[in-house]
Parts: structure tokens; sequence; C-alpha cells
């Protein structure tokens, strides 16, 4: 027998299985954490251990630093492989390396999903002084990434959510009974959204104007994915239609 002819057909099956080994590879979730007022430091987590890696994806969750809130250790580092970004970060400003690497995730045409208070994710409030040196804010993140108009929100109500007509065909509905969703926390005011996105979900409170709470965008020259729902409070975390919405929202940004 030719032991040469033997070694090359054993490197060339090598190589191949290396190659579908590297294809089934779960896909990668950086989940980036900074906000004081609903608890996703805890329910996100929790959400990624019992949902998202049984996927199954592979996650990377990043807090915010517990002595400085603008700094985010090992997201540049994590972002490198990311397939997809979500974010779950109020009024922050990171490094200009750390905003760098969201931008270039996006000009990738990598997916991103907001939750919550990520339509003010890097927007400061009007009169907040500028960030200091080697921070930076992104402050049109909202209407140019997400494709919302966040300006406020109505108490802290729970709002109760329905269907955007002719949106029940949507993937990101698939298996969702809607009338199992609420509104915790107050509802955010985001009329109107900008051009191009596609409604989803509605919320309404008595006395005030309905307001839309998911929907689809997509952003930049390669048409990233983006999902974003102004649900997220902890209490939205225990309802399985709730886990089940954003888990959709997640692979339908995936394109899986």
């Amino acid at each position: 027998m030719n032991l040469s002819f033997v070694f090359r057909t054993l490197l060339f099956f090598t190589a191949i299985l290396g190659s579908q080994l590297q294809a089934a590879e779960p896909p990668h979730i950086v989940i980036m954490i900074g906000e004081d007022e609903y608890h996703t430091w805890e329910t996100l987590p929790e959400f990624a251990a019992k949902d998202l890696k049984a996927a199954p994806y592979r996650v990377t969750i990043i807090q915010a630093d517990a002595a400085d809130k603008n700094q985010f250790p090992g997201f540049v580092e994590a972002m490198r492989d990311a397939d997809l970004l979500l974010i779950s970060v109020r009024r922050r400003t990171p490094t200009t390396e750390v905003i760098n690497a969201v931008r270039a995730h996006l000009a990738a045409g990598k997916p991103l999903v907001g939750i919550r208070t990520a339509s003010h994710c890097f927007a400061l409030r009007p009169k907040e002084p500028e960030p200091k040196a080697g921070l930076a804010k992104w402050q049109d993140f909202d209407p140019q990434v997400l494709g919302g108009n966040y300006t406020g929100h109505y108490g802290k109500d729970a709002a109760t959510i329905s269907l955007v007509p002719g949106a029940d065909s949507h993937p990101i509905l698939r298996g969702v009974t809607v009338t199992e969703l609420i509104g915790h926390g107050g509802l955010y005011k985001n009329t109107p959204l900008q051009a191009g996105t596609t409604p989803l979900l509605m919320g309404t409170l008595a006395g005030q104007a309905t307001e839309p709470v998911a929907w689809t965008h997509s952003y930049g020259e390669k048409k990233s994915r983006i999902f974003y729902t102004s649900l997220g409070h902890w209490d939205d975390f225990k309802l399985p239609a709730f886990r089940r919405f954003l888990l959709n929202g997640i692979a339908w940004a995936l394109e899986k």
C-alpha cells in the first residue's frame, strides 16, 4: 500500500470533517447589559441559560463594570466573532472602541436585537455634558439603527398588547399567544416610527395614545436585520409568551 497516498487521503477527510464541524458550530450571540432599572442583569443571563443555549446558541454576556458604568470589559474581544448583538443598555457612553465595534458589526451586515432601554442606549439627555475623552455617544442610534422614535414613556402602568393587523403571519410571532403578553413597566412613546420599519405589536393604556412596542427594521448598505421591542421589564420575562417572542426575534434576525 502506498503510505503517501493513505496519508494524503487522511488529511483530505480530516479537512472535510473539520470544515463540517466548524460549519455546524452554533451562532455566537453577544449580550451587552448596562442599565439600572429593569433587572436585565439578572433576567437576560437566566434567559440565555434556559432558552438561548438550548436553541442552541453560544452566548457571551458582557456586563457594565460595576465601578464604572461606561466600561464594558471584554466587549471588543467578544464582538470579533459575534453573529448577533443583543443590547439592553440605558444612556451609557462607552469607550470609542466599543462604539466602533458595534458600528463594525452592523457595517458587516450582521443582525442586532434591542430590548426596552436599547432605544436610548448610547444617547445623552438634553443639556447633559459631552462624554469625557475616550468615551463616545451615538445620539441617533434609535432612529438610525432601530428605526424608532423614543421620546419618553407613559407612567408605569401595564399596557395591553395587541397584534398589528396583518402581522400574524410574521415568523417572529409564530407560536406566540399575543393575548398572554403584557407591557409591564410603562408604555414607551415611539410614534412615529421611521420609514422602512415593519410594526408587529402595539401597546395601549387607558386614556393614552396607542404606541408600537415591537417592530423590525434594516440598517446600512448590507441591510443588517434589526428587531426591537420596548418590552423587557423583569415581569415580562416571567411570561412564556414573551420569552418565545424574544427567542423568535433572535432566530429571525439570524435568518434561522
